[in-house]
């Protein structure tokens, strides 16, 4: 009888670990779907612009649009995921997101296809807080909940490595529509398991500050064109100009308002410390010099006769290296506390940016094995300085704020992506020829971090 009770309770925790494996398989379908999307994209601009006669602006609308409408609305998707319930909003964004992809899948021109790339976006900033307040109310144990996270984040990491692998080798056998068709079977997959697996949560009466979110994009909206357009239309021209104005204006009255309203897009007692800030803004200046060097080195590596498939296992190794980076952050974490990696972490990647920035300027034919050598120390340091950097916030918040630093961190880390590709567009835009443009680049990228670097040094004084 004691045997067969321990068969039946060996079957149980089967069966458990079983079903949590899949219900975190379910909540991390729709992100690591949107992190391969956005990785993959840059490995196929070459044919979008070939096919539907893109200009640079228009590769650069293609690839910020999805990031502006993901960072101006994901305040507003956790917002409406506790409003209206996690499960719904997950589910919505889903929906969103694969109505978005067949339409870019379909597009006839790079109008179109940038303004499906805007709905991809908004889809995205609907289930990803959404994902990770299911995840939490899934497992009820700590310890499960903890290993179910760090899992979810591997997988999501990890699918960002692959994606310019994966883009590559869709673009190369079934060209470049490809890339938003596959998103079809595996959404739809998620929002079956979503509907049969995940546990409804209860909404949470959370009032929403709709004109504050509505604000926060319009000035976003208004920074990407300037910085998209600057360089075709004229930094001096009317249309610029207006813009400019526009958006500055814009941001001050989201900042009059914020100060004001009696429900503030986030609390007021986490900019109770300048290490709140301060750590935001050292995701900002991270997803700049990451996403940009991406961006830069995507379109370097196509413009010298790489095809999609040969662009993205040249960019794998480099994207392996902030798995590599993250995998190791635990320990040395644990060993030396947060401060140490992410300072470390932070200035090791200015200083491999300006090792880059001497190669491209000196030897303007120099291999790009040489440089992915660079690159890798590089990623590598910064992969160890982003987990420090999230654990950073994470005890600046408490648990009280955790959520909303997490929103926060999340959505100034996209706007750094943003910056960064229409940077580089930028500098494309400005420079000749390459052997300008790269050295440019690697500068930006060395700047970026090293700017993250002086906020840590600065403000980031944290506890073990």
């Amino acid at each position: 009888m004691r045997n067969q009770r321990q068969e039946i309770q060996a079957v149980g925790a089967a069966a458990q670990r079983q079903g949590g494996a899949l219900t975190l398989l379910t909540l991390a379908a729709g992100f690591v779907m949107a992190m391969i999307d956005v990785t993959a994209v840059n490995t196929a601009l070459s044919d979008i612009a070939a096919d539907l006669h893109v200009p640079l602006a228009g590769l650069i609308w293609v690839v910020d649009g999805y990031t502006l409408t993901f960072a101006a609305l994901l305040l507003a998707g956790g917002a409406l995921g506790d409003r209206y319930g996690a499960k719904n909003a997950y589910l919505a964004g889903l929906g969103v997101f694969l109505l978005g992809s067949v339409l870019c899948a379909l597009a006839p021109g790079g109008a179109s296809l940038t303004a499906a790339r805007l709905l991809q976006g908004a889809g995205a900033a609907l289930f990803l807080p959404s994902s990770l307040s299911l995840l939490s109310h899934t497992f009820d144990d700590d310890k499960v909940r903890a290993r179910m996270v760090g899992t979810w984040s591997a997988m999501v990491a990890t699918a960002s490595a692959a994606g310019p692998l994966v883009g590559g080798i869709l673009v190369h056998e079934f060209g470049w529509r490809s890339v938003f068709w596959v998103n079809l079977p595996v959404g739809l997959l998620g929002i079956v398991l979503a509907l049969r697996l995940i546990r409804p949560v209860p909404p949470q009466a959370r009032p929403i500050s709709y004109t504050s979110h509505a604000l926060g994009m319009l000035a976003l909206a208004g920074l990407s064109f300037v910085l998209i357009e600057g360089p075709v239309l004229g930094w001096r021209s009317a249309p610029v100009l207006v813009t400019l104005a526009a958006a500055i204006t814009v941001a001050l009255a989201l900042v009059w308002r914020e100060r004001r309203a009696a429900h503030p897009l986030l609390p007021r007692a986490l900019f109770a410390t300048p290490a709140f800030a301060a750590v935001n803004g050292i995701g900002f200046f991270i997803n700049l010099g990451v996403f940009g060097q991406l961006f830069l080195l995507s379109l370097y590596l196509q413009q010298r006769g790489a095809d999609a498939l040969g662009t993205g296992l040249s960019l794998l190794p480099m994207m392996a290296a902030f798995i590599a980076g993250n995998f190791s952050a635990g320990r040395i974490t644990a060993r030396v506390g947060m401060r140490a990696p992410l300072l470390g972490g932070l200035a090791t990647g200015s200083a491999m940016g300006l090792v880059l920035l001497a190669l491209a300027w000196a030897l303007p034919d120099v291999r790009f094995g040489v440089l992915l050598a660079v690159i890798i120390v590089m990623n590598v340091a910064v992969g160890i300085a982003i987990p420090a950097m999230t654990a950073s916030v994470m005890q600046v918040a408490g648990k009280a704020y955790a959520n909303s630093a997490a929103a926060a961190l999340n959505a100034n880390r996209q706007i750094g992506a943003l910056v960064g590709v229409a940077l580089m567009g930028s500098l494309l835009h400005a420079l000749p020829a390459w052997s300008q443009r790269l050295p440019a680049g690697f500068a930006v990228v060395a700047l970026a971090f090293g700017c993250g670097a002086a906020l840590a040094y600065r403000h980031v004084h944290l506890r073990t």
